[in-house]
């Protein structure tokens, strides 16, 4: 944040939670229930939707049309000005809502993250080009606004590579693209245009991770690494994978020197000044470290409960104080962590789950929270898949283990 940052009193913040989605609402409960603070909330959702008791937390709400359209969160936050007294504070976490909310913020002189920073993270062309401008080493990419540029970038980088919205979220819409028949295919499917165009990018290949970092007035103050088993491409490519993801206990070691580096750049250029961060990245064959992609928002897929476990402490509460009097307490982390994420196998809605029993049984002293399928539940139709199960152990070998055994002996029956 820049200058006219919050500097005591009772703060008045206005959250934009468009729809009442669990995740936002645990990001929403948290802002409210920060001591001396004031919460008004914007929403598409009725307020009549929200739970009681964090209905009883909020200083306003203020319905909207459309809950990412800049011009109605204005004046929506106009609105809950009026009735709770100057706005300090506009949050939001969701990835669709970085630059309308940096808009709003420069048009009624909110602090906060800037318009610049917040289309250097959302769009995703853009920021690769900042990136490599900067000498922060990331994928090879072209905007295409037409199927020859595809053809012509295609022949430069070869195949594998990568097909995506140059505003994508959680790899949602992401393809990998294995030949020119694949391409076309693709292209046919989802010709790119001018108002419309695709983000074709080089094929990386290596450990994919994720690396979740605390900015306060652009200076790192805290992160946090953890290991995809196997990558979200993989996932996406493979309806029926089911997938984990580990928080080792121990990451300060040299192995991870490559990404503190590299990642310390990647936000300083990008424009982070104070925030919760979530960053993808390659450890490539050689140990050196590549970025994927960064989002200036917490991270989706149950990661801000994991960081939760891992430092026995409530990160939605962290982010909340941190993001409202730009201070953060760091946590020591004490234990691995790390989810399960149980997939259906086949279409229609839930079946039948297995092998439930046996993982009570041999597991159930390591698990901390789960979310089991129920039957007849409809897909989720993410590659969060149908529930997960989180656990936590002093040791990761025992963490990585246990998920490793959860995935073999799960199965999720669709149908």
């Amino acid at each position: 944040m820049g200058a006219g940052c919050y500097t005591g009193g009772m703060p008045n913040v206005v959250f934009v939670a468009p729809f009442f989605l669990e995740t936002t609402l645990r990001f929403v409960d948290a802002a409210a229930s920060l001591p001396g603070v004031r919460l008004g909330l914007v929403s598409q959702d009725p307020e009549e939707k929200l739970p009681a008791g964090l209905r009883a937390k909020l200083g306003a709400h203020q319905r909207v049309d459309n809950g990412l359209d800049p011009q109605q969160i204005a004046a929506a936050t106009r609105a809950l000005g009026r009735r709770l007294g100057s706005v300090e504070r506009l949050l939001g976490t969701l990835e669709e809502l970085q630059v309308p909310l940096a808009e709003v913020r420069e048009a009624l002189g909110i602090d906060g993250m800037s318009v610049e920073a917040a289309h250097n993270f959302r769009d995703k062309s853009r920021m690769k080009s900042v990136l490599r401008e900067h000498g922060v080493p990331c994928a090879r990419h072209q905007l295409v606004t037409a199927e020859a540029e595809a053809w012509s970038f295609a022949a430069q980088v070869g195949y594998p590579m990568v097909f995506k919205p140059p505003a994508g979220a959680g790899a949602r819409n992401t393809f990998r693209i294995d030949s020119k028949a694949a391409l076309a295919d693709t292209l046919a499917a989802l010709p790119p245009h001018a108002d419309q165009p695709a983000l074709l990018e080089e094929f990386m290949t290596g450990e994919e991770h994720s690396f979740d970092s605390v900015f306060v007035q652009g200076k790192l103050v805290w992160h946090s690494i953890s290991r995809y088993f196997p990558t979200p491409l993989e996932v996406l490519s493979n309806p029926w994978i089911q997938w984990v993801v580990l928080l080792p206990r121990e990451i300060d070691g040299p192995e991870y020197d490559p990404i503190r580096k590299v990642a310390v750049r990647a936000l300083e250029v990008l424009g982070m000044r104070t925030g919760l961060s979530h960053m993808e990245w390659f450890r490539r064959a050689d140990g050196s470290a590549a970025v994927s992609e960064v989002a200036a928002r917490p991270p989706g897929a149950q990661f801000t409960t994991l960081m939760s476990y891992a430092h026995d402490t409530d990160m939605y509460r962290a982010w909340a104080h941190l993001m409202v009097f730009e201070e953060f307490a760091v946590p020591e982390r004490p234990y691995a962590t790390g989810a399960a994420f149980l997939r259906g196998q086949g279409e229609g809605r839930v079946r039948a789950i297995a092998g439930l029993d046996q993982a009570q049984r041999e597991l159930a002293p390591l698990v901390v929270e789960a979310r089991l399928p129920k039957p007849g539940q409809p897909a989720s139709g993410t590659y969060e898949g149908e529930g997960y199960v989180i656990v936590r152990h002093p040791e990761t070998a025992v963490v990585e283990k246990a998920l490793n055994h959860l995935i073999r002996i799960i199965r999720v029956e669709l149908g």
